[in-house]
């Protein structure tokens, strides 16, 4: 949305209005930075907001009058209108038990979280309101709480995981005052609702710079209060494979990963089972066996927990069941399409899986020109086989069930499936197979074995 809109409800607002642009919006232009959202602030009551945009032909949504906010609908889309307040005592460490309409805009901007979030733009011109530093802090790339941290975040438990948040996705650090205050108020954190913590932990991990929120998180105590899986990778060393602990590779592995939630879920927790497997053999050499089945529980436990969606949980595992897999020169045609065959029962692309596995193997930190320059054969090879389109699940096959129900003259039962698994199994061995006549003659001396 441009400009033009909000000017048009500042006239309709009229003069008296005091419309200001406030929060990440603010934020967001002064770092040239792209926004979904305008929130907008103004001195005049809500009631009174409703009242002349809808004379002026707008839609107004009363969505939260008790806390002053109104929404009023420009070119299709909803922009929040709040009311100048302030807040009363925070009981449950999430939210003003109640709200004082009629302040000033100043008393407003101090209840926010951090000044960088504290800034006010006035639409149709003027100065920007700054009281608390917020652009000296967006200069310096620093993220402070207005006022005093530990009150702060006394008030609001989601605060100090948006902080994390902010810092992976701007790039900031977190100013030292406000960092040393997240300890002191875990207690207030840890009444956040899950869904809520998810959505934090989410957008940190798609940030630009997750490595900072996640080492905010570590530093903080944070991490121990949804995601104590994590603790044990810190400083949980590997072996000659690998340049870097368990830690400081999956913070790679997500440097290197595009972001977007399933992969960066995947990359934060494809390894969590390393410490609870590691071994060392006679030789000293360091081993992880199994650590790829123990990673999956742990992940779909995690991310359980947070009530992460059922097709993110989905997403994650398949990512994290393949990406130990690594076919090599020495495997045949059919072993390789196999392995396509696997990643099609799991609903995983070729090319995600690609991707992956070349952050996964970056993230290593070690021989990183071989390691590139076999990954790319290793696809060249892969893509080849898979453009040829050979029969990789039992859809495939040029025979389906109800024919092969007839050629046996028996009716379906587990007979069927194991049937159909076994002459998949002889297709991916040879596509060439894969017409009706051939399976019918496999298919008739598989059973007549039986």
């Amino acid at each position: 949305m441009t400009w033009g809109p909000l000017l048009r409800l500042k006239e309709v607002l009229g003069p008296d209005a005091e419309l200001m642009v406030v929060g990440g919006a603010v934020r967001d232009e002064l770092l040239g930075r792209p926004h979904a959202d305008w929130d907008l602030a103004t001195g005049l009551l809500p009631q009174t907001v409703m009242e002349r945009a809808q004379a002026a032909g707008l839609r107004v949504i009363p969505t939260g009058l008790q806390h002053g906010t109104v929404t009023v609908i420009l070119e299709d889309r909803p922009v929040e209108v709040t009311t100048f307040r302030s807040d009363g005592s925070y009981l449950d460490g999430r939210r003003p038990e109640s709200v004082r309409l009629g302040v000033d805009l100043g008393e407003d901007l101090s209840r926010r979280d951090f000044t960088i979030n504290a800034i006010a733009l006035p639409v149709g011109g003027g100065d920007l309101v700054d009281p608390f530093g917020g652009r000296r802090d967006l200069a310096a790339r620093l993220i402070r709480a207005v006022g005093d941290p530990l009150q702060r975040f006394a008030e609001d438990g989601l605060r100090p995981l948006r902080a994390c948040r902010f810092a992976s996705q701007l790039g900031f650090a977190v100013e030292s005052a406000t960092l040393a205050a997240i300890p002191l108020r875990l207690e207030v954190a840890r009444k956040v609702a899950v869904e809520r913590v998810f959505t934090e932990l989410d957008k940190l991990l798609r940030g630009s710079e997750p490595h900072r929120g996640l080492v905010l998180l570590a530093e903080s105590g944070l991490m121990d209060l949804w995601l104590t899986e994590l603790r044990p990778m810190i400083g949980c060393g590997q072996n000659r494979h690998h340049r870097y602990d368990v830690w400081t590779h999956t913070l790679e592995v997500l440097r290197e990963v595009p972001p977007e939630s399933g992969l960066r879920w995947a990359a934060l927790l494809h390894d969590a089972g390393k410490p609870g497997t590691r071994t060392t053999g006679p030789d000293g050499e360091v081993h992880f066996y199994g650590h790829e089945a123990r990673s999956l529980e742990l992940a779909d436990g995690l991310l359980e927990r947070l009530k992460a969606s059922h097709a993110l949980r989905q997403d994650v595992a398949a990512l994290i069941r393949h990406h130990g897999t690594h076919p090599t020169d020495v495997w045949s045609d059919a072993a390789c399409r196999r392995f396509l065959g696997r990643l099609a029962e799991d609903n995983l692309l070729l090319e995600r899986w690609a991707t992956f596995r070349l952050a996964d193997q970056r993230g290593k930190g070690l021989d990183l020109d071989n390691r590139l320059g076999e990954h790319q054969g290793l696809m060249s090879r892969l893509e080849a086989l898979a453009a040829a389109a050979p029969p990789l699940a039992v859809r495939d096959l040029a025979l389906d069930g109800t024919a092969l129900m007839k050629l046996a003259g028996r009716s379906g039962g587990p007979w069927l499936g194991e049937l159909q698994r076994q002459l998949l199994v002889a297709v991916m061995d040879d596509p060439g197979l894969n017409r009706a006549e051939a399976l019918a003659e496999i298919a008739r001396k598989l059973m007549a074995s039986d």
